[in-house]
């Protein structure tokens, strides 16, 4: 696989895969691949989640600011900030072998039926305002 490829992607599972193995290509899977050691994945697995959180801190910058982003100077810097959390997101749970798309699918259907997400209960006393 070359970076620069062209994508061919037509569905959520194939954009997760093709996140994970660009950044499988690029190296950024070799230490978890060449460590077995439980505790030492723990760990690494954590620091990625601590970069998903970067990117989306990233993107209230940029919200605050009204900023472009720096690299895609035609698009908004939270259009791009989100993106990369996306990304970071789809490319972890492809090397965790987790079924992204099912779960959003899932966890939708499952937020469509609580009371705390019906409009009528979130403006009662001690409903959710945000």
């Amino acid at each position: 696989m070359e970076l620069n490829e062209p994508m061919d992607i037509k569905t959520f599972t194939g954009l997760q895969l093709e996140a994970h193995s660009r950044a499988t290509v690029s190296g950024w899977w070799g230490e978890y691949n060449e460590n077995p050691d439980p505790v030492f994945r723990k760990y690494w697995v954590a620091a990625k989640i601590a970069l998903v959180h970067s990117e989306v801190s990233e993107s209230l910058e940029a919200f605050r600011k009204d900023a472009n982003d720096d690299h895609l100077p035609h698009r908004p810097g939270i259009e791009v900030e989100f993106a990369d959390a996306i990304i970071r997101m789809m490319d972890l749970a492809g090397g965790l072998g987790l079924n992204l798309e099912g779960a959003i699918i899932e966890k939708m259907a499952y937020n469509s039926q609580r009371a705390d997400h019906k409009l009528a209960v979130r403006g009662m006393t001690g409903g959710k305002k945000l």
